[in-house]
């Protein structure tokens, strides 16, 4: 193997670079532990290794982990170039990390896929990517199946946001209804690509904490299968994503391996801490090049030390930075690199909804769903932001579920739409009575205080203000000025 001393040189404090390279017929391969060993470094976080999957590679040693420290997002980060991208994060190399929300060269919805152990910042990487959906008019349809815990700040900021199983496949079920219905619509004008808001938006389903889901055992696995399925077939052209956040465990664990290999291969995949088991399935579907390896992700920067077990302990000594948002890009050109995503959110704990991440989101309302596709999304759309309704609407979803296989066919519920709950009223309707009986236009908190005082269902400020958005879209609510509603006669 020969070596070659980058100018940066070898002095103390600064960057060294060596380019290597094996001879002809030979396939350079390497073992990062044995190379941090042979280069007296005791931090393997400090070592960048990049092949170009033959016989030459780049190994760039830092004196103290590039990543240590990131800056936080801005809304700026998050404005899609030209090319369909937005910026994300850095290299170890300070070079921008750009991810892909659309791809204006083929009018392709994207595929999006997050792999993280408990702890990787998988949470606020989703919470990056929907920021940036609503900053950019994407409509974004979330489903928590944490109980709603993981992205709580996005309730209200989303087009969608539920907390369920059954919810989950209502809604999965829409965006496939929403992909059939535009396909016709389209074939109808002769488009064979998507233009986003020509006049339809991109609409992107993120299923977060997807191994609940998918996971071997779990009551709807093999209908949410067939779903995803569907939308990877038919949503590309059509303007509607999918993103699958989860755990990193093997990926027979997900719906089966083949459920997400041409996902692997072909969307968007980025790869926080992960099991040694994810790592070789990786590796076995070809996502990486032959005798490629990353660098493992470890939990903290703290480095073991070896101590004589007589001396003594000192407890005092504060834990080392977390690496949460670290992580390696693996549909990108350089899928060997570690990166780490801007922070999003404070940097502690809070003992409610984060501020900083709210603030990124915003006040404005989350972009909707095209009315021509409110039909093909189905009843559980209209009932997206009525708790009780929604209810009912999974209940019944619950009470017809079996564990005998559903025909694919079955899975699209084109049958007559549910019967609307014979208690309690739509909130759409609760708003529109508040409004025609005011004297001049409300404000949100306003109509939120006239609907918590008509006797029924306690509902929030944000269901309000989401059930407002489909109202205005619809024409039943007309905007009065700035944070003014009123309906079209008021």
């Amino acid at each position: 193997m020969t070596t070659m001393l980058a100018p940066s040189g070898q002095a103390s404090g600064q960057v060294v670079e060596l380019m290597l390279e094996v001879p002809p017929g030979k396939v350079i391969q390497y073992d990062m532990a044995r190379l941090c060993s042979a280069l007296g470094v005791d931090d393997p976080t400090r070592v960048a290794v990049e092949t170009d999957g033959l016989r030459r590679a780049i190994v760039t040693i830092y004196p103290a982990n590039p990543l240590a420290e990131i800056r936080g997002v801005t809304r700026t980060d998050l404005v899609m170039d030209r090319h369909g991208r937005i910026t994300v994060g850095r290299y170890h190399n300070g070079r921008p990390v750009r991810r892909r929300l659309f791809d204006p060269r083929t009018g392709s919805a994207q595929r999006f896929l997050l792999f993280g152990t408990t702890g990787s910042g998988k949470s606020r990487t989703v919470h990056l990517e929907l920021i940036a959906e609503k900053i950019n008019g994407v409509v974004s349809w979330v489903a928590d199946l944490k109980h709603g815990q993981s992205v709580p700040e996005a309730r209200g900021a989303v087009d969608w946001f539920g907390t369920t199983a059954e919810e989950t496949i209502l809604m999965l079920e829409g965006a496939v209804g929403v992909a059939k219905e535009r396909m016709i619509r389209y074939a109808r004008l002769g488009r064979t690509a998507f233009l986003p808001w020509h006049p339809d938006p991109l609409l992107h389903v993120t299923v977060d904490e997807a191994n609940r889901l998918l996971e071997k055992g779990a009551p709807y696995r093999d209908r949410a299968t067939y779903l995803i399925r569907e939308l990877g077939r038919t949503g590309r052209s059509v303007g509607v994503g999918i993103r699958l956040a989860a755990q990193a465990s093997h990926l027979e664990e997900l719906g089966g391996s083949d459920t997400l290999r041409a996902m692997l291969k072909e969307g968007e995949v980025t790869l926080l801490r992960w099991s040694s088991s994810m790592m070789r399935q990786l590796v076995a579907d070809g996502l990486l090049p032959a005798g490629a390896q990353l660098m493992p992700i470890p939990k903290t920067l703290q480095q073991a030390t070896l101590v004589s077990q007589f001396d003594e302990a000192d407890d005092d000594d504060e834990e080392a930075g977390g690496t949460q948002g670290m992580a390696y890009v693996l549909s990108s050109q350089h899928p060997t690199s570690l990166m780490r995503h801007y922070r999003v959110g404070a940097i502690e704990p809070t003992p409610g909804l984060d501020p900083e991440i709210l603030a990124l989101y915003g006040d404005d309302e989350p972009a909707r769903l095209e009315a021509a596709s409110w039909e093909a999304a189905g009843r559980a759309y209209e009932y997206r932001h009525d708790p009780h309704a929604m209810a009912t609407l999974c209940a019944q979803l619950a009470s017809e579920h079996t564990s005998d296989p559903v025909a694919p066919t079955q899975f699209v519920r084109d049958e007559a739409p549910a019967p609307a709950p014979t208690k309690g009223r739509l909130l759409d309707d609760r708003i529109i009575d508040v409004l025609r009986n005011a004297q001049a236009p409300m404000t949100a908190d306003d109509i939120l205080a006239g609907v918590l005082a008509d006797g029924g269902k306690q509902v929030s400020l944000g269901s309000v203000r989401n059930t407002l958005g489909g109202l205005v879209d619809s024409g039943d609510v007309v905007r009065a000025g700035h944070g003014l509603y009123a309906t079209p006669t008021s």
